[in-house]
């Protein structure tokens, strides 16, 4: 297959692996011809048997490379799963400045879509391409497969259970902990982290977010006395002046800002033909 255009039919093609690549040149063999001179010279018996059954078991061989995949039906049928028809689950999505709940549909326990929530009063069904990608990072097969821990530079594979235990012992020995996170917006893990503190008093955590809000919240706290990141009311704005700020995009709450602006650029009979008025000035469109 094609890899420019992004075709592949199996794993090892796309990784291009040594055993696949090998068999691929075998595929089409001419072993029973010679070129002399420009020109291919053979008998009649060898042009036979490659056009007929050479080409024929190089077609099939190259069909059967796709992996055969075995459907095991349950022992005992999960209540909630009814095969052929999918499940939806509430969930959030939290990525940066990206919030917004989602709705997971699942075929047989596999996540494959991820709509919005239209019952959030915070971003009202809305989502971001990013938010609905999302569910392709499930299915990387490049995704780490094994328990690690990083030694002169390295990586060493080890078990869940080996690490989970040097762990234990680590903290149980106390000492100076720190749990290191980005900016938390889940109340359960906030939970979590705190009864963490609570049975490690010498423990602490450090949040460090790699696009940092800091300046956002310093330039309010010189100009309104909070230090705190801020929050817009676009359904309700008249005027909209931004200096670079992608809010539909990327800054601070971009799913829950491009809902509530919209609502404010209809025009509809009730509301006739005003809409919020915005100005965007930017270094480039």
């Amino acid at each position: 297959m094609h890899h420019d255009n992004g075709i592949w039919v199996s794993t090892e093609d796309l990784s291009r692996e040594e055993s696949f690549l090998q068999s691929a040149e075998r595929e089409f063999s001419v072993e029973t011809i010679d070129q002399t001179d420009g020109k291919w010279q053979t008998n009649r018996r060898d042009f036979l048997k490659l056009m007929g059954f050479g080409l024929g078991a190089a077609t099939v061989a190259a069909s059967c490379e796709i992996p055969v995949k075995k459907a095991i039906p349950y022992v005992t049928k999960p209540d909630e799963i009814v095969p052929g028809v999918a499940n939806y689950y509430a969930s959030s999505f939290v990525n940066g400045g990206d919030y917004c709940a989602v709705l997971v549909k699942t075929r047989e326990g596999r996540p494959i879509k991820i709509e919005g929530n239209s019952l959030s009063s915070v971003t009202k069904g809305g989502t971001s391409a990013r938010a609905q990608a999302s569910v392709l990072s499930l299915y990387d097969n490049r995704r780490i497969q094994f328990a690690g821990k990083v030694k002169d530079g390295q990586v060493e594979k080890t078990d869940w259970s080996k690490l989970d235990a040097e762990v234990k012992e680590k903290l149980a020995a106390g000492g100076n902990i720190r749990v290191i996170t980005n900016t938390i917006l889940s109340p359960t893990a906030k939970k979590a982290l705190g009864e963490f503190l609570a049975k490690y008093p010498t423990a602490s955590v450090v949040t460090y977010d790699p696009v940092s809000a800091s300046a956002l919240v310093a330039a309010n706290e010189q100009c309104f006395g909070v230090a705190a990141v801020p929050d817009y009311r676009f359904d309700v704005a008249e005027v909209i002046v931004s200096f670079g700020a992608d809010f539909l995009g990327t800054w601070i709450s971009p799913v829950e800002y491009a809902r509530s602006y919209s609502a404010n650029r209809k025009v509809s009979a009730k509301k006739g033909a005003k809409m919020s008025r915005h100005y965007q000035v930017e270094t480039h469109m």
